[in-house]
């Protein structure tokens, strides 16, 4: 069988997660025990993916309330945990989530029911992720069939079970279409500045799925030589329209993909469509720090975590976090719903 790491489970009433800053180079398992300590693992990113920030953001919440159950308390936590990363939707829907399951509630009722609610929002993730992998690996298994050789995906940043609560998004069909015999490969893009490609690779290793780390630029070439059957990809917020809101690099694979001819695919449950928002240019798209741009860390040669510079320090950097992919660069979109068109998601999902 084909197993990734969790990003996210349940230890004894325990929140635990791993501590994906350290990721791939040290695995270490972090608890998250209060509203601070949820907001701040969102927020430096030791947690990532939308899903995942979302399930860790209705535990926050609940954590908020058992230290001050009071509507003001409430006020408090929602805005506390809103502010750590603003483009990710599901981190709005899962607040909105529980706020909606407490607020007519006695102040005393609030916590436990807000722990409850979070545990739904995990559960709810977990069969999210397994029907995403059921109705991506058709798509797989259809292109073996044409193709009666090795399935290359292409994926970028990591939307896979350190993305989410289970089996991840873009990766939830190749470990589905994996465990069902399938042959594949996956390329994983880098991601810079982050490098979240590098945790799609651990995770990958970790599962034993074929695949080989590449410069974000080279997934084009690739492509252009007939060297990628699919592109699968996740996202942190889709519009009512279809446009995908991912990792910055997302548009350029879209670019390169509608020029080649290759099929380019958006895995992500329907919590994160946007409904209220009608096009992706209206997403708030966060800018992180420019160390990340003028900074690399990996480890040196003792195995020591290390952080260098590799520019000069008066050179002026930018980093937006994510871009936006239009949807009629997107052959179809994933959802435990099934798979269907961007400018079809209004009409059959909602």
């Amino acid at each position: 069988m084909h197993v990734p790491p969790r990003g996210l489970w349940l230890d004894q009433g325990r929140v635990m997660v791993l501590d994906q800053a350290l990721l791939p180079h040290r695995r270490v398992e972090i608890e998250l025990n209060s509203l601070e300590g949820a907001a701040r693992a969102i927020q430096t990113m030791q947690v990532r993916g939308a899903p995942l920030i979302g399930a860790c953001a209705a535990f926050g919440l609940a954590l908020g309330l058992r230290e001050d159950p009071s509507d003001s308390g409430l006020a408090a936590a929602h805005a506390r945990l809103l502010a750590t990363r603003p483009t990710a939707v599901n981190l709005l829907w899962a607040l909105r989530r529980v706020e909606a399951a407490v607020g007519a509630l006695a102040a005393s009722q609030r916590a436990a029911r807000a722990w409850h609610e979070a545990l739904d929002i995990v559960a709810g993730d977990e069969r999210d992720n397994a029907a995403i992998g059921v109705h991506g690996a058709s798509l797989l298994a259809a292109l073996h069939a044409r193709l009666d050789r090795v399935v290359n995906v292409a994926t970028h940043c990591n939307a896979g079970a350190l993305a989410t609560c289970a089996g991840g998004t873009a990766l939830a069909p190749v470990y589905h279409a994996a465990n069902q015999g399938l042959p594949l490969h996956v390329w994983v893009s880098e991601t810079r500045p982050r490098n979240q490609g590098l945790l799609t690779a651990w995770e990958l290793g970790q599962a034993q799925v074929p695949h080989t780390l590449i410069a974000d630029n080279a997934a084009g070439f690739l492509m252009s030589r007939g060297e990628v059957d699919l592109v699968i990809v996740g996202a942190d917020r889709i519009s009512a329209n279809g446009d995908v809101v991912n990792k910055v690099g997302t548009y350029l694979k879209a670019l390169a993909a509608r020029d080649t001819g290759v099929p380019f695919y958006v895995a992500a449950p329907t919590s994160t469509i946007d409904w209220d928002c009608a096009e992706g240019r209206a997403t708030p798209i966060e800018e992180r720090s420019v160390e990340e741009v003028l900074q690399v860390q990996g480890t040196d040669a003792s195995g020591r975590a290390a952080r260098v510079a590799i520019a000069p320090p008066a050179t002026g950097a930018r980093n937006p976090a994510f871009d936006v992919t239009r949807g009629e660069l997107v052959t179809g979109i994933i959802s435990e719903k099934g798979v269907a068109a961007p400018h079809e998601i209004l009409r059959a999902w909602r």
